[in-house]
């Protein structure tokens, strides 16, 4: 069937290919952002300070031209800055922070990892597409594991123990005193690490139906010295063992959950009388309408790649995806037998959400 024509206002058009043009260059510099962290590329130039493509070839052992290329690429997209009088290249303390500084809360090449993890799954994206809908987690490409682990650390070892626990009722006491600590969805154990590290006295289960995630879970305690306290086994969220937790953690992971009631029963089980729930998920607002912005953008596209797949691949199917509303996510915990939600703290990238019984 031939497609109907419509008339173009050509003025229109142009603004259109213009916002296209934008986008083709984001799509390009993704693969280009995980080369130079890959080869350290961000981080000399940040160490050396304003340097040729030459120079920072040599300094990174890399070939001159290729590395000529690269630069121009990320000066082009405002990554690097350009000196075309001296011919150099330069990091400002900005673009220094977002891709050169693992520490950084904003630092940004683990984001860029998961797009291309996204991305080479792209056939079995199209077959759930043309099917049920369904990829699950494991199904990813390995990369896609390291490069979430990358992007969300940086801002749970900003926010986590400063503002997101202390913004919790009494939670904080009870994590100085000694608590029982549930960490479900807990991935590589970077938000359980993180926590065993600033309250020593309490311990720690971490859960994830991912066995190599587990794993690697297990050699982060050992190589941090936290073994004794942070412990780690695969297990789903609708059955993960223990009662009696002052505290269960969800991190950037309700959303992804193909039984989010089922999951929010077993917390309720967990849970002590006193205990609190505490939910981290991505930021969004209480209509599509309203999530149609650039924040928005990565997460309804990352939703459609990772989050919503997997989820329609765990009966019984239920794809919150992640702009999930607050009603959405309310209305899921008051079934379970919750009494008490609201939205604790939040970030431009996070709503953090305290629940209690």
């Amino acid at each position: 069937m031939q497609a109907t024509i419509h008339p173009v206002d050509p003025v229109r058009l142009d603004a259109f290919l213009g916002h296209a043009v934008q986008d083709m260059g984001a799509a390009m510099t993704a693969p280009l952002v995980v080369l130079g962290d890959r080869l350290g590329l961000y981080r000399s130039l940040a160490d050396s300070g304003p340097a040729t493509a030459e120079e920072l070839a040599a300094a990174t052992k890399t070939a001159p031209r290729l590395v000529r290329e690269w630069l121009n690429a990320q000066a082009a997209a405002g990554n690097v800055e350009y000196d075309a009088a001296k011919g150099r290249y330069a990091l400002n303390a900005e673009q220094a922070f977002c891709f050169a500084d693992e520490s950084s809360p904003a630092f940004l090449p683990g984001f860029y990892q998961v797009c291309l993890a996204a991305g080479r799954s792209l056939d079995k994206i199209e077959a759930a597409m043309r099917g049920d809908g369904a990829v699950p987690w494991s199904a990813h490409d390995p990369e896609l594991f390291l490069g979430t682990e990358r992007f969300f650390r940086p801002s749970y070892a900003t926010h986590l123990t400063s503002a997101w626990i202390p913004a919790l009722e009494g939670v904080t006491a009870k994590l100085d005193a000694g608590a029982r600590v549930a960490d479900v969805g807990c991935g590589h154990g970077a938000s359980t690490l993180l926590l065993a590290e600033a309250y020593p006295r309490s311990h720690y289960d971490g859960f994830d139906a991912h066995g190599p995630s587990i794993d690697t879970a297990r050699q982060r305690a050992r190589a941090a010295g936290v073994e004794d306290r942070a412990r780690f086994a695969i297990a789903t969220a609708q059955d993960f063992p223990g009662v009696g937790y002052d505290l269960v953690a969800f991190f950037d992971c309700f959303h992804d959950m193909g039984d989010p009631l089922g999951a929010a029963r077993q917390v309720r089980k967990a849970l002590a009388p006193d205990g609190t729930w505490l939910m981290v998920e991505p930021m969004a607002g209480e209509s599509v309408s309203a999530n149609l912005n650039p924040v928005g953008r990565v997460f309804y596209g990352a939703s459609t790649l990772i989050c919503t797949p997997n989820g329609l691949s765990q009966a019984p199917g239920r794809a919150l995806g992640a702009q999930a509303s607050d009603a959405e996510i309310r209305a899921i915990v008051v079934a379970a037998g919750f009494k008490r939600f609201r939205r604790a703290a939040e970030t431009p990238f996070n709503r953090i959400f305290e629940i209690r019984p």
